[in-house]
């Protein structure tokens, strides 16, 4: 069973997705909050899988709420899905790169938020590679050229190569693909390099990539 949390400021919203979800069978809303402050204390008191985290809050926003939560060991197996009104929200790779697994817009299908839910649950990055692109791309344009980081030092040549592609929005199977080897192994070099990064998932693997140099945006040469 997935344990959900909602984290928003509307009732009604809360109340559309709780029964959305109460509503499948491997999936349970184990705890609501109205603010960034209720969020990252239930957080605590639950530990749910997944949390739909609300990005604007009063009080303590949903940003910071993910900060939090993300920064404390205890709650190392809790994944939050960012939820926001408009795609390319400019907080939204603030988010990510504080520890956020991925991000929805609020009217998005129900079917895919439940998709959404299962998926993050499972270890997987809610960023699809034609969204990875455009948000990461978006934001790193905004930002100044990325100094080389000392921590490619720890990669392989061929991690390095792998980090690249995730960077660039590919999923395992297409890394294969590309590389010509088999998805399990393109996944076992995926977790290895989240291992030595110290990334909690996919997501913050490709905030890495970009703010490290070795991805580069369409603005740089």
């Amino acid at each position: 069973m997935i344990k959900v949390m909602l984290a928003d400021d509307q009732v009604l919203v809360r109340a559309g997705f709780r029964a959305l979800l109460d509503a499948q069978s491997d999936i349970e809303v184990v705890g609501e909050a109205g603010d960034g402050e209720e969020a990252v204390a239930q957080a605590r008191r639950l530990r749910p899988d997944v949390i739909l985290m609300d990005i604007r809050m009063p009080g303590l926003d949903g940003l910071a709420a993910t900060r939090r939560i993300a920064s404390d060991e205890r709650l190392d197996g809790v994944k939050i899905v960012i939820l926001t009104t408009f795609e390319l929200d400019e907080y939204v790779f603030e988010a990510l790169r504080g520890g956020a697994s991925g991000f929805l817009v609020k009217d998005t299908e129900p079917v895919e938020l439940i998709h959404a839910v299962r998926a993050v649950a499972g270890g997987d990055a809610l960023l699809s590679p034609s969204v990875t692109r455009r948000l990461i791309a978006e934001f790193a344009a905004r930002a100044k050229e990325p100094a080389p980081s000392p921590r490619l030092n720890a990669l392989t040549d061929r991690e390095r190569e792998v980090m690249a592609l995730v960077g660039e929005g590919l999923s395992n199977e297409e890394i294969a693909a590309r590389l010509v080897v088999s998805p399990a192994t393109a996944k076992t070099h995926v977790s290895r390099t989240m291992v030595k990064l110290g990334a909690r998932d996919r997501a913050q693997l490709v905030v890495y990539a970009y703010e490290s140099g070795l991805v580069k945006p369409g603005w740089l040469p």
